[in-house]
């Protein structure tokens, strides 16, 4: 995996896992409403970017887990979505 992506994804608390071609995070909300809001949000970039996260929801939190499906490792364009799911959590913070 590129440096940059490894480092990108270590310095923003993303959890690296099944030999580093995947990365986790978990996202904290106040409620569910929160959470739904964020997800929707991020739901509406992800189509942009054509890059969707596998993630789930219970109650106030959100469970995400990103890797680019079709190449089997992480790419650009997980920094990408995790980079908008980043930003958009911290209106929630």
């Amino acid at each position: 995996m590129e440096n940059k992506i490894k480092s990108f994804l270590s310095d923003n608390n993303w959890q690296l896992v099944d030999n580093n071609k995947k990365a986790n995070k978990v996202f904290k909300f106040k409620t569910f409403i929160e959470a739904f809001a964020w997800m929707t949000e991020v739901a509406l970039g992800a189509e942009k970017l054509d890059h969707h996260p596998d993630w789930t929801n219970i109650y106030n939190t959100v469970n995400v887990l990103l890797s680019t499906h079709d190449e089997n490792k992480l790419t650009e364009k997980d920094i990408a979505l995790a980079s908008l799911m980043d930003k958009s959590f911290d209106k929630y913070n």
